[in-house]
Protein backbone atom coordinates (compact mmCIF):
# COMPACT_ATOMS: atom_id res chain seq x y z
CA UNK A 1 0.00 0.00 0.00
CA UNK A 2 1.19 3.51 -0.86
CA UNK A 3 0.80 6.89 0.83
CA UNK A 4 -1.26 8.02 -2.15
CA UNK A 5 -3.84 5.31 -1.45
CA UNK A 6 -4.85 7.16 1.71
CA UNK A 7 -5.57 10.30 -0.29
CA UNK A 8 -7.54 8.28 -2.83
CA UNK A 9 -9.84 7.01 -0.05
CA UNK A 10 -12.36 9.82 -0.40
CA UNK A 11 -14.43 8.69 2.59
CA UNK A 12 -11.47 9.47 4.87
CA UNK A 13 -10.94 13.01 3.56
CA UNK A 14 -7.20 12.93 4.27
CA UNK A 15 -5.09 15.78 2.79
CA UNK A 16 -1.37 16.10 2.02
CA UNK A 17 0.11 19.22 3.67
CA UNK A 18 3.74 18.91 2.55
CA UNK A 19 4.94 19.78 -0.95
CA UNK A 20 6.74 16.61 -2.10
CA UNK A 21 4.22 14.86 -4.41
CA UNK A 22 6.72 12.06 -5.09
CA UNK A 23 6.19 10.97 -1.49
CA UNK A 24 2.78 9.62 -2.52
CA UNK A 25 4.56 6.63 -4.02
CA UNK A 26 6.20 5.59 -0.76
CA UNK A 27 5.19 2.20 0.64
CA UNK A 28 3.34 1.92 3.94
CA UNK A 29 4.17 -1.21 5.90
CA UNK A 30 2.02 -0.72 9.00
CA UNK A 31 0.55 1.91 11.33
CA UNK A 32 1.46 3.18 14.80
CA UNK A 33 -0.63 5.59 16.90
CA UNK A 34 1.17 7.66 19.53
CA UNK A 35 1.19 10.91 21.45
CA UNK A 36 4.60 10.37 23.05
CA UNK A 37 6.98 13.34 22.62
CA UNK A 38 9.69 10.94 21.38
CA UNK A 39 8.24 7.67 19.99
CA UNK A 40 11.42 6.58 18.20
CA UNK A 41 11.98 3.44 20.29
CA UNK A 42 8.63 2.02 19.12
CA UNK A 43 9.04 2.69 15.38
CA UNK A 44 10.58 -0.12 13.33
CA UNK A 45 10.41 1.64 9.95
CA UNK A 46 7.87 1.90 7.16
CA UNK A 47 4.96 2.92 9.41
CA UNK A 48 2.29 5.55 9.05
CA UNK A 49 2.63 7.30 12.43
CA UNK A 50 -0.72 8.70 13.61
CA UNK A 51 -0.84 11.36 16.33
CA UNK A 52 -3.48 13.47 18.04
CA UNK A 53 -0.92 16.26 18.82
CA UNK A 54 -1.42 15.89 22.59
CA UNK A 55 2.40 16.07 22.95
CA UNK A 56 2.58 19.59 21.44
CA UNK A 57 2.81 22.30 24.08
CA UNK A 58 5.02 24.78 22.22
CA UNK A 59 6.01 25.22 18.54
CA UNK A 60 9.48 23.88 19.37
CA UNK A 61 7.96 20.52 20.30
CA UNK A 62 7.18 19.87 16.62
CA UNK A 63 10.85 19.79 15.64
CA UNK A 64 11.68 17.28 18.39
CA UNK A 65 8.76 15.01 17.53
CA UNK A 66 9.26 15.06 13.74
CA UNK A 67 13.01 14.50 14.06
CA UNK A 68 12.42 11.36 16.14
CA UNK A 69 9.73 10.03 13.77
CA UNK A 70 11.67 10.69 10.57
CA UNK A 71 14.95 9.45 12.06
CA UNK A 72 13.32 6.14 12.99
CA UNK A 73 12.39 5.39 9.39
CA UNK A 74 8.66 6.12 9.44
CA UNK A 75 7.14 6.53 5.98
CA UNK A 76 4.66 9.32 6.76
CA UNK A 77 3.00 11.23 9.59
CA UNK A 78 -0.78 11.66 9.94
CA UNK A 79 -1.95 14.34 12.39
CA UNK A 80 -5.51 14.64 13.66
CA UNK A 81 -7.31 18.00 13.64
CA UNK A 82 -9.60 17.02 16.51
CA UNK A 83 -7.54 18.53 19.36
CA UNK A 84 -6.58 21.94 17.92
CA UNK A 85 -9.03 22.23 15.02
CA UNK A 86 -6.12 22.63 12.59
CA UNK A 87 -2.58 21.42 11.91
CA UNK A 88 0.02 23.91 13.26
CA UNK A 89 2.32 25.52 10.68
CA UNK A 90 5.37 24.66 12.80
CA UNK A 91 4.56 20.97 12.35
CA UNK A 92 4.26 21.42 8.57
CA UNK A 93 7.62 23.24 8.47
CA UNK A 94 9.33 20.54 10.55
CA UNK A 95 8.04 17.81 8.21
CA UNK A 96 9.27 19.76 5.18
CA UNK A 97 12.74 20.06 6.70
CA UNK A 98 12.97 16.33 7.45
CA UNK A 99 11.37 15.17 4.18
CA UNK A 100 8.49 13.49 6.04
CA UNK A 101 5.10 13.51 4.27
CA UNK A 102 2.47 15.11 6.53
CA UNK A 103 -1.19 14.12 6.21
CA UNK A 104 -4.12 15.89 7.88
CA UNK A 105 -6.88 13.70 9.34
CA UNK A 106 -10.23 15.58 9.63
CA UNK A 107 -11.81 15.80 13.08
CA UNK A 108 -14.79 13.87 11.66
CA UNK A 109 -12.63 10.80 11.01
CA UNK A 110 -11.47 8.58 13.87
CA UNK A 111 -7.96 7.17 14.03
CA UNK A 112 -9.63 3.76 14.19
CA UNK A 113 -11.09 4.28 10.69
CA UNK A 114 -7.68 5.23 9.28
CA UNK A 115 -6.03 2.27 10.99
CA UNK A 116 -8.71 -0.15 9.86
CA UNK A 117 -8.42 1.05 6.25
CA UNK A 118 -4.63 0.77 6.20
CA UNK A 119 -4.48 -2.57 8.01
CA UNK A 120 -7.16 -3.95 5.74
CA UNK A 121 -5.28 -2.91 2.61
CA UNK A 122 -1.88 -4.06 3.85
CA UNK A 123 -3.17 -7.39 5.14
CA UNK A 124 -5.18 -7.92 1.97
CA UNK A 125 -2.06 -7.43 -0.10
CA UNK A 126 -0.16 -9.91 2.06
CA UNK A 127 -2.93 -12.49 1.79
CA UNK A 128 -3.01 -12.24 -1.99
CA UNK A 129 0.76 -12.55 -2.35
CA UNK A 130 1.12 -15.50 0.03
CA UNK A 131 -1.56 -17.70 -1.51
CA UNK A 132 -1.38 -17.12 -5.25
CA UNK A 133 0.06 -20.62 -5.80
CA UNK A 134 -3.29 -22.31 -5.26
CA UNK A 135 -5.62 -21.79 -8.19
CA UNK A 136 -8.99 -22.03 -6.55
CA UNK A 137 -7.82 -20.45 -3.32
CA UNK A 138 -6.08 -17.74 -5.32
CA UNK A 139 -9.42 -16.76 -6.85
CA UNK A 140 -11.02 -16.46 -3.44
CA UNK A 141 -8.10 -14.50 -1.99
CA UNK A 142 -8.08 -12.13 -4.93
CA UNK A 143 -11.75 -11.51 -4.28
CA UNK A 144 -10.96 -10.73 -0.64
CA UNK A 145 -8.12 -8.39 -1.62
CA UNK A 146 -10.47 -6.66 -4.08
CA UNK A 147 -12.87 -5.95 -1.26
CA UNK A 148 -15.50 -8.59 -1.95
CA UNK A 149 -17.32 -9.44 1.25
CA UNK A 150 -17.23 -12.84 2.90
CA UNK A 151 -20.96 -13.00 2.13
CA UNK A 152 -20.25 -12.97 -1.59
CA UNK A 153 -17.62 -15.69 -1.37
CA UNK A 154 -19.86 -17.89 0.79
CA UNK A 155 -22.76 -17.38 -1.61
CA UNK A 156 -20.53 -18.45 -4.51
CA UNK A 157 -19.51 -21.68 -2.77
CA UNK A 158 -23.04 -22.35 -1.54
CA UNK A 159 -24.37 -22.11 -5.08
CA UNK A 160 -21.54 -24.25 -6.37
CA UNK A 161 -22.22 -27.03 -3.83
CA UNK A 162 -25.97 -26.58 -3.44
CA UNK A 163 -25.61 -26.45 0.36
CA UNK A 164 -26.52 -23.58 2.70
CA UNK A 165 -23.91 -22.31 5.13
CA UNK A 166 -23.38 -19.76 7.86
CA UNK A 167 -20.25 -18.15 9.31
CA UNK A 168 -20.87 -16.92 12.86
CA UNK A 169 -19.13 -15.91 16.08
CA UNK A 170 -19.44 -17.42 19.55
CA UNK A 171 -22.07 -14.78 20.40
CA UNK A 172 -24.11 -15.76 17.37
CA UNK A 173 -23.31 -12.70 15.27
CA UNK A 174 -23.80 -13.68 11.65
CA UNK A 175 -20.85 -12.83 9.43
CA UNK A 176 -22.54 -14.37 6.39
CA UNK A 177 -26.21 -13.51 6.05
CA UNK A 178 -27.34 -14.22 2.50
CA UNK A 179 -26.94 -17.98 2.24
CA UNK A 180 -29.09 -19.28 5.10
CA UNK A 181 -32.48 -18.51 6.61
CA UNK A 182 -31.82 -19.67 10.15
CA UNK A 183 -33.83 -18.38 13.10
CA UNK A 184 -32.36 -17.05 16.35
CA UNK A 185 -33.28 -20.37 17.97
CA UNK A 186 -31.29 -22.18 15.28
CA UNK A 187 -28.30 -19.92 15.93
CA UNK A 188 -28.64 -20.69 19.65
CA UNK A 189 -28.40 -24.40 18.80
CA UNK A 190 -25.37 -23.87 16.56
CA UNK A 191 -23.48 -21.74 19.08
CA UNK A 192 -24.20 -24.27 21.82
CA UNK A 193 -22.78 -27.05 19.64
CA UNK A 194 -19.77 -24.92 18.71
CA UNK A 195 -18.92 -24.13 22.34
CA UNK A 196 -19.86 -27.34 24.12
CA UNK A 197 -18.88 -30.13 21.72
CA UNK A 198 -15.86 -32.05 22.94
CA UNK A 199 -14.20 -31.78 19.53
CA UNK A 200 -14.83 -29.96 16.26
CA UNK A 201 -16.14 -30.50 13.68
CA UNK A 202 -19.41 -31.68 15.21
CA UNK A 203 -22.99 -32.18 14.08
CA UNK A 204 -26.21 -30.88 15.63
CA UNK A 205 -29.91 -31.02 14.85
CA UNK A 206 -32.04 -27.87 14.51
CA UNK A 207 -35.68 -27.41 15.54
CA UNK A 208 -36.99 -28.48 12.13
CA UNK A 209 -35.01 -31.72 12.31
CA UNK A 210 -32.35 -30.71 9.80
CA UNK A 211 -28.72 -31.60 10.49
CA UNK A 212 -25.90 -29.06 10.39
CA UNK A 213 -22.17 -29.63 10.65
CA UNK A 214 -20.18 -27.10 12.67
CA UNK A 215 -16.49 -26.43 11.90
CA UNK A 216 -14.02 -24.23 13.74
CA UNK A 217 -12.48 -21.37 11.80
CA UNK A 218 -8.78 -20.74 12.35
CA UNK A 219 -6.34 -22.28 14.86
CA UNK A 220 -7.86 -24.74 17.30
CA UNK A 221 -5.71 -23.40 20.16
CA UNK A 222 -7.71 -20.16 20.19
CA UNK A 223 -10.39 -20.01 22.91
CA UNK A 224 -13.68 -21.13 21.44
CA UNK A 225 -15.46 -18.14 22.94
CA UNK A 226 -13.44 -15.85 20.65
CA UNK A 227 -13.39 -18.07 17.54
CA UNK A 228 -15.44 -17.96 14.37
CA UNK A 229 -17.37 -20.99 13.19
CA UNK A 230 -18.69 -22.34 9.90
CA UNK A 231 -21.99 -24.25 9.85
CA UNK A 232 -22.91 -26.25 6.74
CA UNK A 233 -26.28 -27.88 6.05
CA UNK A 234 -25.95 -31.66 6.18
CA UNK A 235 -23.92 -34.32 7.93
CA UNK A 236 -20.20 -33.89 7.27
CA UNK A 237 -19.76 -37.66 7.03
CA UNK A 238 -21.84 -37.60 3.85
CA UNK A 239 -19.96 -34.73 2.18
CA UNK A 240 -18.19 -35.52 -1.07
CA UNK A 241 -14.47 -34.68 -1.30
CA UNK A 242 -15.29 -31.69 -3.52
CA UNK A 243 -17.80 -30.30 -1.02
CA UNK A 244 -15.40 -30.80 1.88
CA UNK A 245 -12.62 -29.09 -0.07
CA UNK A 246 -14.83 -26.17 -1.07
CA UNK A 247 -15.97 -25.42 2.46
CA UNK A 248 -12.47 -26.07 3.79
CA UNK A 249 -11.25 -23.29 1.51
CA UNK A 250 -14.09 -21.03 2.67
CA UNK A 251 -13.06 -21.70 6.28
CA UNK A 252 -9.46 -20.83 5.40
CA UNK A 253 -10.56 -17.55 3.79
CA UNK A 254 -12.76 -16.79 6.80
CA UNK A 255 -9.77 -17.44 9.09
CA UNK A 256 -7.67 -14.95 7.13
CA UNK A 257 -10.51 -12.43 7.22
CA UNK A 258 -10.77 -12.90 10.98
CA UNK A 259 -7.00 -12.48 11.41
CA UNK A 260 -7.12 -9.25 9.42
CA UNK A 261 -9.91 -7.86 11.58
CA UNK A 262 -8.20 -9.01 14.76
CA UNK A 263 -5.00 -7.20 13.79
CA UNK A 264 -7.00 -4.02 13.31
CA UNK A 265 -8.67 -4.50 16.69
CA UNK A 266 -5.33 -4.96 18.44
CA UNK A 267 -4.00 -1.78 16.85
CA UNK A 268 -7.07 0.17 18.03
CA UNK A 269 -7.10 -1.17 21.59
CA UNK A 270 -4.54 1.36 22.90
CA UNK A 271 -6.72 4.23 21.72
CA UNK A 272 -9.75 2.59 23.34
CA UNK A 273 -7.95 2.10 26.67
CA UNK A 274 -6.87 5.73 26.67
CA UNK A 275 -10.40 6.88 25.88
CA UNK A 276 -11.86 4.82 28.73
CA UNK A 277 -9.25 6.10 31.20
CA UNK A 278 -9.93 9.70 30.21
CA UNK A 279 -13.73 9.57 30.33
CA UNK A 280 -13.64 7.84 33.72
CA UNK A 281 -11.34 10.57 35.05
CA UNK A 282 -13.11 13.54 33.44
CA UNK A 283 -15.98 12.47 31.24
CA UNK A 284 -16.74 15.91 29.79
CA UNK A 285 -13.16 17.16 29.41
CA UNK A 286 -12.05 18.27 25.96
CA UNK A 287 -9.23 15.74 25.76
CA UNK A 288 -11.54 12.91 26.88
CA UNK A 289 -14.15 13.70 24.25
CA UNK A 290 -11.46 14.10 21.59
CA UNK A 291 -9.97 10.70 22.38
CA UNK A 292 -13.46 9.20 22.38
CA UNK A 293 -13.92 10.50 18.83
CA UNK A 294 -10.58 9.03 17.84
CA UNK A 295 -11.77 5.70 19.22
CA UNK A 296 -14.76 5.79 16.87
CA UNK A 297 -17.53 7.26 19.07
CA UNK A 298 -19.27 10.58 18.39
CA UNK A 299 -20.07 12.09 21.82
CA UNK A 300 -22.54 14.51 20.24
CA UNK A 301 -24.78 11.64 19.16
CA UNK A 302 -26.83 9.31 21.38
CA UNK A 303 -24.63 6.74 23.07
CA UNK A 304 -24.79 3.89 25.57
CA UNK A 305 -22.16 2.74 28.07
CA UNK A 306 -21.72 -0.98 28.79
CA UNK A 307 -19.77 -2.22 31.79
CA UNK A 308 -18.77 -5.89 32.07
CA UNK A 309 -17.18 -7.82 34.95
CA UNK A 310 -16.65 -11.49 35.64
CA UNK A 311 -16.01 -13.96 38.41
CA UNK A 312 -14.23 -17.27 38.13
CA UNK A 313 -11.52 -17.84 35.54
CA UNK A 314 -8.80 -15.21 35.61
CA UNK A 315 -8.32 -15.40 31.83
CA UNK A 316 -11.84 -14.22 31.02
CA UNK A 317 -11.09 -10.50 30.78
CA UNK A 318 -9.43 -10.56 27.37
CA UNK A 319 -12.11 -12.93 26.12
CA UNK A 320 -14.82 -10.56 27.35
CA UNK A 321 -13.13 -7.61 25.69
CA UNK A 322 -13.20 -9.50 22.41
CA UNK A 323 -16.81 -10.71 22.62
CA UNK A 324 -18.12 -7.32 23.75
CA UNK A 325 -16.42 -5.76 20.72
CA UNK A 326 -17.95 -8.48 18.57
CA UNK A 327 -21.41 -7.70 19.94
CA UNK A 328 -21.05 -3.96 19.33
CA UNK A 329 -20.09 -4.57 15.70
CA UNK A 330 -23.79 -4.96 14.90
CA UNK A 331 -24.29 -1.38 16.10
CA UNK A 332 -21.47 0.13 14.07
CA UNK A 333 -18.63 -0.75 16.41
CA UNK A 334 -17.58 1.47 19.27
CA UNK A 335 -14.89 1.90 21.88
CA UNK A 336 -14.07 -1.13 24.05
CA UNK A 337 -11.38 -0.70 26.70
CA UNK A 338 -10.30 -1.85 30.15
CA UNK A 339 -10.90 0.35 33.18
CA UNK A 340 -8.43 0.86 36.00
CA UNK A 341 -10.58 -1.47 38.11
CA UNK A 342 -10.31 -4.31 35.60
CA UNK A 343 -13.83 -4.04 34.21
CA UNK A 344 -14.50 -3.92 30.48
CA UNK A 345 -16.03 -0.55 29.55
CA UNK A 346 -17.61 -0.03 26.15
CA UNK A 347 -19.16 3.08 24.60
CA UNK A 348 -21.24 2.79 21.43
CA UNK A 349 -23.36 5.22 19.43
CA UNK A 350 -26.91 3.88 19.49
CA UNK A 351 -30.40 4.77 20.63
CA UNK A 352 -31.80 1.35 19.72
CA UNK A 353 -34.50 0.40 22.24
CA UNK A 354 -33.53 -3.25 21.79
CA UNK A 355 -29.82 -2.71 22.44
CA UNK A 356 -29.79 -4.18 25.95
CA UNK A 357 -31.91 -7.11 24.80
CA UNK A 358 -29.50 -7.81 21.94
CA UNK A 359 -26.53 -7.70 24.33
CA UNK A 360 -28.36 -10.10 26.65
CA UNK A 361 -29.11 -12.57 23.84
CA UNK A 362 -25.60 -12.44 22.40
CA UNK A 363 -23.65 -12.78 25.63
CA UNK A 364 -26.00 -15.42 27.04
CA UNK A 365 -24.86 -17.71 24.24
CA UNK A 366 -21.45 -17.86 25.94
CA UNK A 367 -22.84 -19.91 28.83
CA UNK A 368 -21.74 -23.14 27.19
CA UNK A 369 -18.14 -21.94 26.96
CA UNK A 370 -17.35 -20.39 30.36
CA UNK A 371 -17.86 -23.34 32.71
CA UNK A 372 -18.68 -22.32 36.30
CA UNK A 373 -17.59 -18.72 35.74
CA UNK A 374 -20.12 -15.90 35.67
CA UNK A 375 -20.42 -12.77 33.55
CA UNK A 376 -22.07 -9.61 34.90
CA UNK A 377 -23.14 -6.81 32.53
CA UNK A 378 -24.55 -3.34 33.20
CA UNK A 379 -26.04 -1.31 30.34
CA UNK A 380 -26.70 2.41 30.79
CA UNK A 381 -29.60 4.48 29.60
CA UNK A 382 -29.09 6.41 26.35
CA UNK A 383 -27.00 9.57 26.83
CA UNK A 384 -24.83 12.08 24.95
CA UNK A 385 -21.34 13.38 25.61
CA UNK A 386 -22.72 16.11 27.86
CA UNK A 387 -24.33 13.48 30.11
CA UNK A 388 -21.86 10.64 29.63
CA UNK A 389 -20.94 10.86 33.30
CA UNK A 390 -24.52 9.90 34.13
CA UNK A 391 -24.28 7.02 31.65
CA UNK A 392 -21.08 5.81 33.33
CA UNK A 393 -22.82 5.92 36.70
CA UNK A 394 -25.91 4.24 35.27
CA UNK A 395 -23.85 1.40 33.79
CA UNK A 396 -21.88 1.01 37.03
CA UNK A 397 -25.08 0.84 39.07
CA UNK A 398 -26.63 -1.62 36.61
CA UNK A 399 -23.49 -3.75 36.88
CA UNK A 400 -23.78 -3.82 40.67
CA UNK A 401 -27.38 -4.97 40.33
CA UNK A 402 -26.38 -7.65 37.83
CA UNK A 403 -23.91 -9.08 40.36
CA UNK A 404 -26.91 -10.09 42.44
CA UNK A 405 -28.12 -12.42 39.68
CA UNK A 406 -27.49 -16.14 39.92
CA UNK A 407 -27.35 -16.92 36.19
CA UNK A 408 -24.11 -17.63 34.34
CA UNK A 409 -24.66 -14.45 32.31
CA UNK A 410 -26.65 -11.59 33.85
CA UNK A 411 -27.38 -8.40 31.91
CA UNK A 412 -29.07 -5.50 33.71
CA UNK A 413 -30.21 -2.38 31.88
CA UNK A 414 -30.35 1.01 33.56
CA UNK A 415 -32.96 2.33 31.16
CA UNK A 416 -34.92 4.79 33.28
CA UNK A 417 -34.55 5.70 36.98
CA UNK A 418 -36.79 3.28 38.87
CA UNK A 419 -35.51 4.09 42.36
CA UNK A 420 -33.90 6.91 44.27
CA UNK A 421 -30.54 5.11 44.04
CA UNK A 422 -30.71 4.77 40.25
CA UNK A 423 -31.74 8.43 40.00
CA UNK A 424 -28.67 9.39 42.06
CA UNK A 425 -26.45 7.38 39.71
CA UNK A 426 -27.61 9.55 36.80
CA UNK A 427 -26.48 12.79 38.46
CA UNK A 428 -23.22 14.46 37.37
CA UNK A 429 -20.19 13.37 39.38
CA UNK A 430 -19.59 16.78 40.94
CA UNK A 431 -23.19 17.05 42.21
CA UNK A 432 -23.17 13.52 43.61
CA UNK A 433 -19.75 13.92 45.27
CA UNK A 434 -20.83 17.23 46.80
CA UNK A 435 -23.90 15.54 48.29
CA UNK A 436 -21.85 12.66 49.70
CA UNK A 437 -19.33 15.04 51.25
CA UNK A 438 -22.05 17.23 52.75
CA UNK A 439 -23.78 14.26 54.39
CA UNK A 440 -20.96 11.87 55.31
CA UNK A 441 -17.73 13.88 55.62
CA UNK A 442 -17.60 13.96 59.47
CA UNK A 443 -18.20 10.20 59.68
CA UNK A 444 -15.59 9.33 57.05
CA UNK A 445 -13.03 11.61 58.66
CA UNK A 446 -13.69 10.04 62.08
CA UNK A 447 -13.19 6.53 60.63
CA UNK A 448 -9.95 7.62 58.99
CA UNK A 449 -8.58 8.93 62.29
CA UNK A 450 -9.81 6.22 64.67
CA UNK A 451 -10.15 3.05 62.61
CA UNK A 452 -13.59 2.61 64.24
CA UNK A 453 -15.35 1.48 61.04
CA UNK A 454 -18.61 3.17 62.04
CA UNK A 455 -19.45 3.40 58.34
CA UNK A 456 -19.73 -0.38 58.11
CA UNK A 457 -22.03 -0.51 61.14
CA UNK A 458 -24.19 2.22 59.61
CA UNK A 459 -24.46 0.30 56.34
CA UNK A 460 -25.53 -2.85 58.17
CA UNK A 461 -28.01 -0.92 60.32
CA UNK A 462 -29.75 0.56 57.27
CA UNK A 463 -29.56 -2.73 55.33
CA UNK A 464 -31.36 -4.42 58.25
CA UNK A 465 -34.17 -1.88 58.26
CA UNK A 466 -32.99 -0.20 61.45
CA UNK A 467 -33.25 -3.41 63.48
CA UNK A 468 -30.85 -3.37 66.43
CA UNK A 469 -30.94 -7.14 66.87
CA UNK A 470 -30.34 -8.05 63.21
CA UNK A 471 -27.54 -5.49 63.00
CA UNK A 472 -25.89 -7.00 66.07
CA UNK A 473 -26.08 -10.44 64.47
CA UNK A 474 -24.70 -9.33 61.09
CA UNK A 475 -21.83 -7.33 62.65
CA UNK A 476 -21.10 -9.95 65.34
CA UNK A 477 -21.10 -7.45 68.20
CA UNK A 478 -23.22 -6.96 71.33
CA UNK A 479 -26.56 -5.18 71.03
CA UNK A 480 -25.41 -2.34 73.30
CA UNK A 481 -22.33 -1.87 71.09
CA UNK A 482 -24.60 -1.36 68.07
CA UNK A 483 -26.69 1.20 70.01
CA UNK A 484 -23.55 3.08 71.06
CA UNK A 485 -22.11 3.11 67.53
CA UNK A 486 -25.32 4.34 65.89
CA UNK A 487 -25.67 7.06 68.55
CA UNK A 488 -22.09 8.12 67.79
CA UNK A 489 -22.91 8.18 64.04
CA UNK A 490 -25.90 10.46 64.72
CA UNK A 491 -23.70 12.80 66.76
CA UNK A 492 -21.05 12.99 64.03
CA UNK A 493 -23.54 13.55 61.22
CA UNK A 494 -25.97 15.74 63.13
CA UNK A 495 -28.77 13.47 61.92
CA UNK A 496 -31.61 11.57 63.56
CA UNK A 497 -31.74 8.09 62.00
CA UNK A 498 -35.24 7.69 63.41
CA UNK A 499 -36.33 10.41 60.99
CA UNK A 500 -37.34 9.17 57.53
CA UNK A 501 -35.88 12.25 55.83
CA UNK A 502 -32.51 11.97 57.59
CA UNK A 503 -32.36 8.21 57.10
CA UNK A 504 -33.07 8.64 53.36
CA UNK A 505 -30.32 11.25 52.97
CA UNK A 506 -27.78 9.06 54.73
CA UNK A 507 -28.83 5.96 52.78
CA UNK A 508 -28.51 7.70 49.40
CA UNK A 509 -25.13 9.15 50.36
CA UNK A 510 -23.89 5.70 51.37
CA UNK A 511 -25.15 4.16 48.13
CA UNK A 512 -23.31 6.87 46.18
CA UNK A 513 -20.10 6.19 48.09
CA UNK A 514 -17.88 3.51 46.46
CA UNK A 515 -17.37 0.52 48.73
CA UNK A 516 -13.59 0.90 48.42
CA UNK A 517 -13.86 4.48 49.68
CA UNK A 518 -15.96 3.45 52.63
CA UNK A 519 -13.54 0.73 53.72
CA UNK A 520 -10.55 2.89 52.91
CA UNK A 521 -11.90 5.48 55.29
CA UNK A 522 -12.11 3.00 58.10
Amino acid sequence: MYVGDLLDASHLGIRLLTSDRDALGRTLRWTYTTDLPDPSRYIAGGELVITGLVWRRTPEDSEVFVRSVAGSGATALAAGEGLLGHIPLDLVDACERHGLPLLAVPDTVSFGEVTEFLVGRVTGDRIASLNNSLVRQRQLLTAVADGRALDELALHISRETGMACLVFTATGRRLVTEVSALSDADVDTLTHAALSSETLPATTVLEDGSTYSVFGVGPSLVQRTTRWFLAVAGDMDSFSPDVSEAFGQLAAIAALDRARREEGRLVRREIADQAVALIEHDSTGFEALTRLRQAGVDPDKPLVVVRVAHSGRVDLREMLRSVVGDTLTSFGGGCVGCSAHGDIVAVVNTDDRLFAQTVRIRLSRLRSGIGPSRIHVGVSAVATGLTIDGALRSARHALELSRQGSAAVTVTAGTQPTSAVSMMSALPDDVRKSFVEHVLAPLLEHDRRTDADLTHTLREFLANGGSWHRTAESTHVHLNTVRYRIKRVEELLGRDLGSTADRLDVYLALQSLPRASAHGAA
